[in-house]
Order: structure tokens, then C-alpha cells, then sequence
């Protein structure tokens, strides 16, 4: 849950005591203003329409009372919740997870698109009473047989406008139409445009409208700031910022906790971190709860400095020792990102956050910054240098004690190392040198040549230029925003062509770089690419005679709004198109299906 805003508990809602049980075991003790608005109603099996941000607790509000109308020895699915995005749906089931309790029977399955069919039909057919997904992937499952929903007693359209922002509306139409009449349905949405009001008035009977205002504007002690950082160097990035936090704010400067969005990066970046004498560890919604509070204990008593953490695993974290807050990638939600970072500066000690964006995440760095009426401040990340400086610096300080003597220990156990060092023709000098390059120079580092760290390091640097100046900006918006550098190729969704493969062809062919590649949107019968530079006849000739699924590329320049009328056709129009940023990379974007309809 979130802040606290009055003395009502969860007992004051009707909840049964098993929920409250596992609730108080989490630490909630305060319910949200959604989840106060929206629990009893939900509870009495009324329907409910929710204009509440991501942030506000509302996975809670609607979740609760769902968790109470299933059975876990029942056979069949009983609730159903639709999410837009792969994101939202995993975090959604990780957060029932975390409200159902470790002693819970209830099964859950996510599913989404851009993943193996295998792993999510095995689930359903072991038997799932909940079902989180995506509507392009529930589709496909309903339209393969997999998916029965005639037992669903409860259905939830969590981010409704985001899903019908997204194209999804003909598929949440047919999904609702698959589920039973009588049966209770929330819908949640941030704002409620006229298509969203259709939606309540057509599936939802006689709902309560309930209206919460977005989370409010972050304390003003924290001092924000952010980096850029391409997705393949947000670990590198992650460890060098948490090193040298250590010279520049001391260890009494406080703990960090790391937001990431998934349990894989929850596990996987503390043993990183760790590799290089950090002492961090991970925290996931699945942990137990023994475990999340010997994690949180040794965050307040120094024994931990880096938690990283999901979003559901944090909730109810209160540690002021917190000085840092890392976003390790921008939350999906302006509102998320506002809860995240006021798990620092509390009791109006002084806290610092750093989000990690990349080149194309401009807008969501404007949209926070509308959210906390605060700029946030660029900063750069460590050289190798600086790193191995700071390291060294360590070091050394500890061979000296608090009244300027050495702390030299007992070395009589060593001597004979030693001077069988000194008779391989080794020197002092030479010993401490290899042994101070051992603990100062990170094991990332210890094989790279030094241009291999200054190349590494101006990876990083060629990363800052975001939003003016040098020439990222630049080509950024050349690409984005010249009409003359379209291409139109004659292979399109009937072909089946992938994002992927018109990538291959366009680097493979013309000798383009990955980075000179804009948008690229993809229609039925042909596709259009942006270009940072025009293309010469030479590259338009090589790419003209090659093949992407089986179809030559026969590729013109694009004449814009005069082809664009054309591009009509299919589901919605123009609506139809699949649009593709070369640089997301996101599991759905790579396993988008052939068929007009967005899979997410």
C-alpha cells in the first residue's frame, strides 16, 4: 500500500480475517483512498469504475475482494483481469501473489505475447482459478481452445484507456463478450474519456463511480537526478554510481534501494553488485516473509547497503537509513516513480534519487517532471578512472589508523611468500602494485585494456546527449522529423515481416548502422523506415535486390502525406499499422504476431 492518509484500518472495511492477517503480516495497516473507496462495494458484489493513477494502490482496492471470491479447490478459471502491457500484467500477479499469502491455494498464470505459448499453456492446463493477461495474447489462447472462461465470476480492466489507447478495443469487446452476464466487473482507468464511457455503460451493471486524485508532488528534500544509459550498460552504470556514492557521501551517508520492474532483475543484479564488493542483496514479492524481514533488519543495522527491489516487494518499506534511491529503468507510471523516491528523504533528512533513462525515453522524463513540479538534474556516470581511483584511495586508507600509524598486521605467516617474491626478482613496489590493481580495478575492468575502458567510458558519454547540443539531438530529430529520409519497402504484415528483419536487411545491406535507423511501421502491404541520412544509389540498389521473408525489398523513397493516404486498411484504419522504435527492444515488440492486432 502507500502513505497513510487517516486512522481507518483494513478491518474497517469488511475484509475477512485471513486478508487482514496476511496484511498486517506485510505490514499494510492503513488502507489508500482508492482502496478505502473501492473495497466495500467491491466486497457487497457491486460494480465499479475507478479514475485512479497507477501508484494509488489500486492492484489492492480490486484485488482483495477478487482474492475473496475465489476458491482455490474450484476447478476452471473464476477471475480474469486485463492488463495492456506484459509490465502491468506481471507486477499485477506478482502483487496478488503477495496479497493471497504464502499458505494460499489459489493458482495464478500471467500471460502475454512475446513469449513461448509453451510454459503459459502447460500452466492453464494444470489448472489456474486467476488469469492476468494481456487481451492480444488472451485472444489468441480463447481462439486456440486453451482459454475456457465460462466459469469467470469476476473481471477486471485494469489501465482501460491505455488498453483501448493501445488498439485493443475490438479485443476487450470480444473477451468480455466470452465471459458470463452475471458476474462482478471493476474497471479502472486514469482518466475517462468517452470510449472508456461506453465500455462502463455497456459491460459494467450500475456501477459506482469513484474518483481519486493522483499522488502528490515528492518531498522537496530529495535532490533527483538521472542519467542516460543505454539498456545493455544500466548494470555497469548501476555499480559505478554505487562505488563512488561510497567516497562521495560516505558510509554513513546511508543505504540505496534499487527499483527494477522484474524478479529476474531482482535476482540477478545483486550477484553483479556483489562481484564487485557491494553489499547488496534482492527483494521480490515471492520472498518469504522471514527472509524479507532479515533483508530489511540488516538494511537498518548497516549489515546491507543496496536493496534491490520490485515495486510490491518495497511496499511498506519505511528505512530512514535510505539516502539513495536508484530507479534502475523509468517507471510506467509518473505516480510509481513519486512513491519510489520518497522512500528517501524522510524525517527531512537530505536524499538523492537517480533514474536511468535512455535517448528515447524524453517523454517519460517530462511527464515526471509535470508530475513533481521539479527539474531533475543530468548527471554523469563514473569513468573507469574515477572508479579505480576511489578503489585505490580505499584501499590505502585502511593500511593507516586513526592516529596516522600504519595498521600493518602480523606478517610472519607471509614473510616466506615474501621473499621468495623478492627472490624472483620482484620488488616491493612491484608486490603492492599487482596487489592494489587486484582490489582496486573492478573484475569487469581487470582484462580490458585501458582504450578498452576509455571505450567503454565513451559508451556512456556518447549516452548524455538527450535533449539539445551535440549531435545525438541532432540526428535525433533528423530522424524523428525529415520526410525526405522515409523509405517505403514493398514487404508488409502479409509477409510476415519482423522489425528484426528489415533492421538485418537495412545494416546488412547498405552498411547502416543500428543507431542511423528510426521508426519503422509496419502495414499490410508495405512497410516505411526512417533514416537518419539519405541514402545513396548505391545502398538504395543493394537493399532493392535483397529478401526479407521471401519478398524483395524493392525500396523508394516515401512521398509522405500523398502515399500516407493509402495506408488505409485493415482494423481501424491507419490504426493498423504495427509502429516499432528501433530502439525498443521490449520482449513484445520482438514477438509481435503477424495479424493486424497489436500483441502485448
Amino acid at each position: 500500500m502507500t502513505e497513510e492518509t487517516n486512522q481507518t484500518t483494513f478491518a474497517d472495511l469488511g475484509l475477512p480475517g485471513y486478508q487482514l492477517v496476511v496484511l498486517d503480516e506485510l505490514g499494510f495497516k492503513h488502507p489508500t483512498p482508492i482502496q478505502q473507496a473501492a473495497i466495500p462495494p467491491l466486497l457487497a458484489a457491486q460494480d465499479v469504475v475507478g479514475i485512479a493513477q497507477t501508484g494509488t494502490g489500486k492492484t489492492a482496492a480490486f484485488g482483495l475482494p477478487l482474492l475473496g471470491r475465489v476458491n482455490g479447490n474450484q476447478k476452471g478459471v473464476a477471475a480474469l483481469v486485463l492488463a495492456p502491457t506484459r509490465e502491468l500484467a506481471l507486477q499485477t500477479t506478482e502483487a496478488l501473489e503477495t496479497l493471497a499469502g504464502p499458505k494460499s491455494k489459489i493458482r495464478m498464470v500471467t500471460v502475454y505475447g512475446g513469449s513461448s505459448y509453451g510454459p503459459q499453456l502447460r500452466a492453464l492446463r494444470e489448472g489456474a482459478q486467476v488469469v492476468v493477461g494481456t487481451p492480444g495474447r488472451l485472444m489468441d489462447l480463447i481462439e486456440k481452445g486453451a482459454l475456457d472462461l465460462t466459469s469467470v465470476n469476476t473481471v477486471v480492466l485494469d489501465e482501460a484507456d491505455e488498453m483501448l489507447r493501445m488498439g485493443f478495443a475490438e479485443d476487450v469487446e470480444t473477451i468480455l463478450k466470452t465471459v458470463p452476464d452475471e458476474r462482478l466487473t471493476a474497471l479502472f482507468s486514469a482518466t475517462m474519456p468517452k470510449t472508456i464511457e461506453r465500455v462502463a455503460a455497456k459491460h459494467l451493471t450500475d456501477p459506482l463511480r469513484i474518483e481519486v486524485t493522483s499522488a502528490s508532488s515528492t518531498v522537496k528534500t530529495i535532490h533527483q537526478t538521472y542519467s542516460l544509459v543505454q539498456a545493455n550498460l544500466r548494470t555497469e552504470a548501476l555499480a559505478r554510481v554505487l562505488e563512488m556514492r561510497g567516497n562521495h557521501e560516505g558510509r554513513e551517508g546511508g543505504a540505496a534501494i534499487v527499483f527494477v520492474r522484474t524478479r529476474r532483475d531482482a535476482e540477478e543484479i545483486p550477484l553483479a553488485l556483489m562481484s564487485r564488493g557491494i553489499r547488496a542483496s534482492g527483494i521480490s514479492g515471492d520472498i518469504a516473509q522471514r527472509e524479507r524481514e532479515r533483508l530489511v533488519q540488516g538494511l537498518r543495522n548497516g549489515d546491507l547497503d543496496v536493496l534491490v527491489a520490485t515495486d510490491v516487494a518495497a511496499r511498506g518499506l519505511d528505512v530512514e537509513r535510505i539516502g539513495l534511491v536508484v530507479n534502475y529503468e523509468p517507471p510506467i507510471e509518473p505516480e510509481i516513480y513519486v512513491h519510489r523516491i520518497g522512500r528517501t528523504g524522510r524525517a527531512g533528512r537530505a536524499g538523492r534519487s537517480l533514474t536511468f533513462f535512455t535517448p528515447r525515453d524524453r517523454r517519460r522524463l517530462h511527464q515526471i517532471e509535470r508530475t513533481t513540479g521539479a527539474k531533475m538534474q543530468q548527471v554523469p556516470i563514473p569513468t573507469s578512472q574515477e572508479i579505480i581511483d576511489t578503489r585505490a584511495r580505499r584501499v590505502l586508507e585502511t593500511l593507516i589508523g586513526d592516529d596516522g600509524a600504519p595498521t600493518r598486521p602480523d606478517t610472519s605467516a607471509i614473510d616466506a611468500a615474501l621473499n621468495a617474491a623478492e627472490a624472483a626478482g620482484l620488488d616491493f613496489r612491484q608486490i603492492a602494485a599487482s596487489l592494489l590493481f587486484d582490489a582496486a580495478v573492478p573484475t569487469t575492468m581487470q582484462n580490458a585494456s585501458e582504450s578498452a575502458r576509455e571505450r567503454m567510458d565513451a559508451n556512456f558519454n556518447r549516452s548524455e546527449a538527450f535533449d539539445g547540443g551535440a549531435g545525438g539531438a541532432a540526428r535525433s530529430k533528423k530522424v524523428r522529423g525529415s520526410l525526405q529520409n522515409r523509405y517505403r519497402l514493398e514487404v508488409g504484415k502479409r509477409d510476415g515481416v519482423s522489425p528484426k528483419a528489415i533492421v538485418g536487411a537495412m545494416t546488412g545491406e547498405a552498411g547502416l548502422r543500428g543507431a542511423d535507423l528510426g521508426k519503422i511501421n509496419i502495414y499490410p502491404n508495405f512497410s516505411v523506415v526512417e533514416v537518419a541520412e539519405k541514402l545513396t544509389d548505391h545502398q538504395i540498389q543493394k537493399l532493392t535486390r535483397a529478401q526479407v521473408s521471401g519478398r524483395r525489398l524493392k525500396i523508394s523513397v516515401d512521398d509522405g502525406p500523398r502515399q500516407e493516404r493509402s495506408y488505409e486498411g485493415g482494423r481501424g484504419g491507419r490504426g493498423s499499422e504495427r509502429s516499432f522504435d528501433r530502439k525498443d527492444r521490449s520482449p513484445e515488440r520482438r514477438g509481435a504476431k503477424k495479424s493486424g492486432r497489436p500483441r502485448h
